[in-house]
């Protein structure tokens, strides 16, 4: 079945079946708006051409799946995937955006967070994978605030609860109306027996510094913090009576452009939609192809290297627009991932290939690196570290095979170094032309590409052997066979035509034979070495804390709080402290 077949296929009410793919056009939810072009409130541009609105306009009758209606600008996963997309837009398609402002579309509420009755009713499996798509978002967010110079205020009229008030804190500034009504709130734990899912509790005291005992305060008002207290408290910037908020908007816009560093004359690129065609057992796209082997719950993701030309300057990167080979790349094996996490949960490991020539891999590397300053090169880079990030925190088992012909070299190394294992073929096969297998480095192996902990991967690999990480960058730009890899530590192991298929069967039917539940946190345990940072105790809280949280009866038991929210009977608790 063809992509285009299966998604009209799949609505957006039934069960199943989840599209990450989306467009402008086909948004619910949310709106873009322009310099140059009216307010969505139909008034006039109110700002300058470096700034766009993005609006938040739920509909309420347009949710993921049946059984619930998103009221006051709650979300679900729907409406969280249209704004990744908008936020992908405005990263590539719109270089001279340098602020982004998030309004509501709505009067009275700005959002009141992810529907409760989609989390009731929702299976624990789904609840988890919509927390971790928010997070990497909101995350997204700050990366390109930091990196990319494209900057986020938040404009809080009415309600901000719960992710509501999580997704104002992923932005740089936040206002709040002074108007008696407007409040921002982390209402979990008194209304719903769970914690803020999306990084509330680590932005409120990592990121805006607040102070431990005020936070567990606001933690526990149900009703939320206005005006002078808030500001008080830094959980907002600055407050604001309605009749100057949108000219205290205008000018907290102003500061912050001055602040950014995107080109104000670049045109952007166009982000042409994915193309991909799903069968039963295969997804494929034009660089990427996924087959999955339910019996024996594990997919197969062969990366193909680059056979079109090397474009020979930024220039020419801009003029093949997204088509432009590693961006292609990254964005087809990016939906891939979310594709396989929400859509085949059975299949529990991972196993990444490659096939092409290392060396080509290297070149494009190069050019990357040549032309790093360059706003499209750094998109592009950027974007990569994203999805490179994505693959880090994905609760599956992640083996890459190193084969004849494959080329795992500079950028798709990484995705070597991001697996638990790492094997390699040694030597060549008889009856088998496929090149020797080779892996090899480039300057993007050391730098652009931090893990979530802030340092490389390799880095992160060398932690007890920092010595081990000079003696790969003395390689890069070299092609290594099996064994001088294995010696400089960079795959697991590297097995002869001899052991290769029985080693590789044993390991695989090893994995699977496990627990799905101690894997997963044997394997977000590992996988963050080293330093700890916001973004980790994040992921780390979300695997742990929030996972288990979501499952106990005090949250979605028959007496829960999930279950009897709304329903005008309070709550019955389980008071054994675990």
């Amino acid at each position: 079945m063809t992509y285009n077949a299966l998604s009209k296929a799949s609505s957006a009410g039934a069960q199943g079946f989840v599209d990450f793919v989306t467009s402008p056009d086909q948004y619910r939810h949310w709106k873009l708006v322009f310099s140059g072009a009216s307010g969505a409130d139909g008034a006039p541009a109110r700002y300058a051409g470096d700034v766009a609105e993005l609006v938040m306009d739920v509909d309420e009758n347009a949710g993921l799946f049946e059984g619930y209606q998103l009221k006051l600008n709650s979300y679900d996963l729907g409406v969280d995937i249209e704004r990744a997309d908008a936020l992908q837009r405005l990263r590539f398609e719109h270089p001279e955006v340098k602020v982004v402002i998030l309004r509501s579309g709505k009067d009275r509420v700005f959002c009141a967070g992810a529907n409760i009755r989609m989390l009731a009713g929702s299976a624990h499996s789904h609840k988890v994978n919509f927390c971790k798509f928010t997070n990497e978002t909101r995350n997204g967010m700050e990366d390109s605030s930091e990196f990319s110079g494209q900057k986020f205020l938040c404009a809080v009229k009415g309600t901000a609860a719960g992710g509501g008030y999580e997704l104002a804190l992923a932005c740089d500034r936040i206002i709040l109306a002074d108007d008696g009504t407007s409040t921002v709130s982390l209402p979990e734990i008194p209304l719903l027996a769970v914690l803020p899912g999306t990084g509330g509790l680590t932005r409120v005291t990592d990121k805006r510094k607040v102070r431990r005992d005020r936070a567990d305060a606001f933690c526990t008002i149900e009703e939320g913090i206005k005006g002078k207290r808030a500001v008080d408290w830094r959980l907002v910037d600055k407050s604001v009576p309605g009749s100057k908020f949108d000219a205290a908007v205008v000018e907290m816009a102003k500061e912050l452009a001055a602040s950014s560093d995107r080109p104000s004359g670049a045109k952007g690129i166009v982000l042409t939609p994915i193309q991909r065609e799903i069968a039963d057992t295969a997804i494929t796209y034009s660089t990427v192809r996924v087959e999955i082997d339910r019996a024996g719950r594990r997919a197969t993701i062969t990366l193909q290297g680059p056979k079109a030309p090397l474009p020979g300057s930024a220039e020419a990167i801009h003029a093949e627009g997204a088509s432009f080979y590693p961006l292609r790349l990254a964005r087809e094996l990016d939906d891939a991932i979310v594709h396989l996490r929400l859509n085949e949960l059975d299949v529990g490991t991972w196993i990444f290939k490659s096939q092409g020539d290392p060396a080509q891999v290297l070149a494009f590397d190069a050019l990357l690196d040549a032309n790093k300053g360059n706003w499209l090169v750094r998109e592009i880079l950027n974007n990569w570290k994203r999805v490179l990030k994505r693959i880090d925190v994905t609760s599956r088992s992640l083996v890459t095979l190193i084969e004849l012909g494959s080329c795992f070299a500079g950028t798709l190394a990484e995705i070597a170094f991001a697996s638990d294992r790492a094997y390699m073929f040694a030597g060549t096969m008889k009856g088998d032309n496929r090149p020797e297998a080779h892996v090899a480095l480039s300057a993007l192996n050391f730098g652009p590409y931090p893990m979530s902990n802030g340092i490389t991967r390799l880095e992160t690999r060398f932690l007890g052997e920092p010595e081990s990480v000079g003696k790969a960058r003395a390689t890069a730009g070299t092609l290594i066979d099996a064994s001088d890899a294995d010696t400089l530590g960079l795959v697991t192991e590297s097995f002869d035509e001899v052991d290769w298929e029985d080693e590789v069967r044993i390991f695989l039917e090893e994995r699977a034979s496990f627990s799905a539940d101690g894997l997963t946190g044997l394997e977000a345990n590992l996988r963050f070495a080293g330093p700890e940072t916001m973004e980790t105790k994040i992921f780390g809280r979300l695997t742990a804390w929030q996972n288990w949280i979501f499952q106990r009866p005090n949250a979605v038991g028959e007496n829960g709080a999930l279950r009897r929210y709304g329903s005008g009977v309070k709550a019955g608790f389980d008071p054994e402290r675990i």
